[in-house]
């Protein structure tokens, strides 16, 4: 089902019959229907090397293609362009494997075990949407690896360490009687916290001393240490439960987890000569940089980076990672090139083990800033949730009648769908502008068109009854441009594993169901008049088409529904 993987095979078997050894081989999308489906631009790159007319190289090279069976028509264009129609037999018998419940997309044959890096909320505070587009990038993500075949491990790095928590463990102190009330609310406990630190120097002072006393290991401090992070991992696990992610506590790897480990890496870094002492500090210098990346303070204390290098050395030497994905904002960029060629220099991961940053551009509001409340407040990420969920039922209780039960169900696999997929159908590295009305609309690129173009299909099914599985027969260029976009579902997957971009699966979803309802418009399925053959036909592709849908969506962490 790998369409582009066959036709390059074909490229390269055809070039070997004409004794050229090209530098690259790869064949794109056709830009468009009138130039076939599939387009090879090499032969004038290859001109230049060869010395040769750009054309007669094509025209040698279609003589070559045009004996595959894969092709219907390979066309030579304009100074060299070679234009691939694939065979309609060919796409009919490879629809037969998207009706399974996989779509037809085949296993990687070299799985790998990866480690996915994602959320990663602090738990002094409540979740906010600063941690929306981490969570449902890295969840997608990890749903993508997994179901081409890698294992995944989902690793959530919490911030659990630092001063802060010598604050929040002194005003826990003071709150233990009402300790349950107190945490109901994280944001309104740092805030609380806060003013007391600012306002109480003998305060201060006992906070201090805690940060002091936690980090020595004192039986006191962890006590209550422990006891606000299990509060707070609780606010969290009611986020990811209501978005449907897949973390839970045994994803959680947190900072203080590495706590132990942290001496020993400086020591090895200074052993092997990577890292030297400046100022009193502890440093790595880069060729060409001026700013080195700090791993020891001169007053003995260690920083992020010596966390996430500690990290590194686990995933890869413990856990065995060969691909290590860190979904974390933009603005960190240069902090992970800096640590991921510390982690090269140091040994930690050599050059076989692929170490990512996944950088996110920032959640904006329509006006172009950053999302916040009226008041100018961080946003709860659980509140969000909700009005996602009050919205959709507001729109789709205008569609239609439901129950209250139908209606709250549907509500929420719309109103997540749609908060999810908003986010992901912008190219990550953007800034992304929210907007409640675009995110719920039924026309245009979002959840809800995509849930309503399944909905449809499963109700032509329903209607239809059993039906014999059969290759479908393609009759017209609507049902051949439809079958070769759902066959393209592996590639697009690969495509989006490779480069670690989930808006490649929107842009592929959004193009699929709008060519189904074009199909749906123009090829009546069930309607009066529709021979037996034909119809069976047309609903095998339908089928083929919802099995696409449902595994493109899923992948993206959004339900599908039945019935809209």
């Amino acid at each position: 089902m790998q369409i582009k993987s066959q036709i390059n095979n074909i490229l390269e078997e055809s070039f070997k019959a004409l004794n050229i050894t090209p530098k690259s081989l790869q064949v794109s999308d056709a830009t468009k229907p009138e130039f076939g489906d599939y387009q090879y631009n090499g032969a004038m790159a290859l001109a230049k090397e060869l010395k040769q007319n750009p054309r007669e190289i094509a025209i040698k090279l279609a003589n070559e293609l045009e004996k595959s069976e894969l092709f219907e028509k390979v066309e030579v264009a304009g100074p060299g362009f070679i234009n691939l129609t694939l065979s309609s037999s060919f796409l009919s018998k490879n629809l037969l494997k998207s009706l399974d419940e996989r779509a037809g997309v085949s296993l990687k044959e070299n799985p790998i075990k990866v480690v996915v890096d994602y959320s990663s909320p602090n738990m002094a505070k409540q979740m906010h949407v600063g941690h929306l587009r981490s969570t449902i990038i890295g969840d997608t993500l990890a749903n993508l690896f997994e179901f081409l075949g890698d294992e995944v491990i989902r690793q959530n790095h919490i911030g659990d360490w630092g001063t802060q928590f010598g604050m929040l463990i002194a005003y826990f102190e003071e709150n233990q009687k009402d300790i349950d009330a107190k945490l109901s609310d994280l944001e309104e406990f740092y805030k609380a916290a806060k003013k007391r630190f600012d306002e109480s120097e003998e305060f201060a002072k006992k906070a201090r001393e805690y940060v002091v006393k936690l980090q020595s290991g004192d039986e006191g401090c962890l006590r209550l240490w422990s006891a606000f992070i299990d509060k707070s991992l609780q606010h969290c696990q009611e986020v990811y439960d209501k978005l449907g992610v897949k973390l839970d506590k045994n994803c959680v790897k947190s900072e203080s987890s590495y706590n132990d480990d942290l001496g020993n890496i400086v020591t090895e870094l200074e052993s092997k000569g990577v890292a030297k002492e400046s100022q009193g500090a502890k440093c790595i210098f880069f060729e060409g940089s001026d700013n080195p990346l700090i791993v020891q303070k001169q007053d003995g204390g260690f920083l992020y980076a010596t966390t996430d290098l500690a990290a590194i050395r686990y995933r890869v030497q413990e856990l065995g990672a060969k691909r290590v994905c860190y979904v974390v904002d933009a603005r960190q960029s240069e902090h992970f090139r800096q640590v991921f060629e510390a982690a090269r220099l140091a040994g930690f991961a050599d050059e076989r083990v692929l170490l990512e940053h996944i950088a996110f551009g920032m959640m904006l509001d329509k006006s172009g800033k950053p999302f916040k409340t009226r008041d100018g407040g961080t946003v709860k990420l659980i509140d969000l949730i909700d009005e996602a969920v009050n919205r959709a039922k507001e729109v789709i209780s205008r569609a239609n009648e439901y129950s209250q039960e139908e209606l709250e169900k549907i509500a929420q696999v719309v109103g997540i769908g749609s908060l999810k997929y908003a986010d992901l159908s912008i190219n990550r590295q953007s800034n992304y502008i929210f907007d409640w009305d675009k995110m719920l609309s039924l026309d245009g690129n979002t959840a809800l068109y995509m849930q309503y173009a399944y909905a449809r299909i499963n109700s032509i099914l329903n209607k239809a009854g059993e039906f014999e599985t059969r290759e479908p027969k393609l009759t017209d260029t609507l049902e051949r441009r439809l079958a070769l976009k759902v066959l393209a579902l592996e590639d697009t997957l690969l495509k989006a594993y490779q480069e670690a971009m989930p808006h490649i699966i929107t842009n592929y979803l959004y193009e699929l169901a709008t060519l189904f309802m074009k199909f749906y418009e123009n090829n009546p399925i069930l309607k009066e008049g529709v021979d037996e053959e034909t119809k069976i036909s047309r609903l095998n592709l339908a089928k083929a088409t919802a099995n696409a849908i449902k595994v493109s969506l899923n992948i993206l962490g959004i339900e599908v529904l039945e019935r809209i």
